[in-house]
């Protein structure tokens, strides 16, 4: 029989396209999400499925982690405070969800004996300027000033919680470094520049770029991703281990924006908003951030399908169909 994963934040992003190839695969599911940032349509196509459970609580409430977790053999920990927008106007949810979640996560699996795969973010770099970032590369936070910095802060504990797990009581834990993911069903409403950008351009209305928009990014597609969570999740090398996840193809923001309104047919125009007024005053934001992903193919083979391009295509085939356009 299949093993059983629970997945906290399963009716987000990313964990509802974690949920949807896991059931593929058929193995058990059971989502935990809030629905703070998740949302019920995007497992609502998963709800009727057999081997598919959802629950609508908070991975703090402990009676009820207990009780999932007694239950699953892995547990994949998606659930956290996302989106630089949210993380600066409320750094004390941030810093409560994801150091507070992450401490209930793991004292609950090492009760059970469960495997954890850890979401972590490429915002643990910090203020790195080797490129491209390598999993052992020190990482450099900005003040405490900087609300900004509560979010790679916090996951950076979150990485030394598992971790600690894993030397001192021999728990079975992966860290994944997540690198701007994207896809269908990702929300712009924190801040997302990828769904941002499409659904500015398919209603015409000015795609805005923060900054000056030469700050680059790696995107990569949630269908890689989750195939490479996945495959981590079965490899018994991966234990102990952090791997970066995402895409080398790297892309400014005024390139993105460029891209979008030539693949939508766009003629809206390209706006530049000062990051104090998106943000907020004194708001840092790091030029370049683009993964090393040499150690997560040396263990699993791990290499991008999508461009780019065929991901952008993807989104705003979504974003047209929930729009009705």
């Amino acid at each position: 029989m299949k093993e059983t994963i629970l997945v906290t934040g399963g009716a987000g992003f990313i964990g509802s396209h974690l949920c949807e190839l896991l059931l593929h695969k058929e193995f058990h599911v059971v989502a935990i999400d809030n629905l703070s940032t998740g949302r019920l349509e995007n497992i609502a196509h998963l709800r009727e499925l057999p081997h598919f459970q959802f629950v609508r609580e908070t991975i703090t409430n402990l009676q009820v982690l207990d009780r999932l977790t007694s239950q699953a053999d892995v547990v994949v920990h998606l659930a956290a405070a996302v989106g630089v927008k949210l993380i600066v106007e409320d750094p004390v949810h941030t810093i409560n969800t994801n150091i507070m979640g992450t401490d209930a996560v793991l004292s609950t699996a090492h009760r059970y004996g469960c495997k954890v795969l850890l979401a972590s973010t490429s915002e643990v770099y910090g203020k790195g300027v080797k490129v491209p970032f390598e999993e052992e590369d020190d990482c450099v936070m900005g003040a405490t000033m900087h609300s900004r910095w509560a979010y790679a802060t916090s996951k950076a504990i979150d990485e030394f919680m598992g971790l600690a797990y894993y030397r001192q009581f021999g728990l079975p834990v992966v860290v994944m470094r997540f690198f701007n993911t994207v896809g269908p069903r990702q929300t712009g409403q924190y801040g997302m520049v990828v769904p941002r950008f499409v659904r500015q351009a398919l209603i015409g209305e000015p795609l805005t770029v923060f900054g000056d928009g030469e700050q680059s990014r790696c995107f990569g597609d949630v269908a890689d991703v989750t195939d490479a969570v996945v495959r981590l999740m079965e490899h018994p090398g991966a234990l102990g281990q952090v791997f970066n996840i995402g895409s080398t193809q790297e892309v400014t923001m005024n390139q993105l924006a460029k891209m979008v309104l030539a693949l939508t047919g766009s003629h809206a125009e390209i706006v530049y908003v000062p990051y104090a007024q998106a943000y907020a005053p004194g708001f840092e934001d790091m030029r370049r951030r683009v993964p090393s992903l040499e150690k997560i193919h040396r263990l699993i083979g791990y290499a991008p399908k999508y461009s780019l391009e065929q991901t952008l295509q993807r989104v705003i085939a979504y974003e047209r169909g929930v729009s009705g356009g």
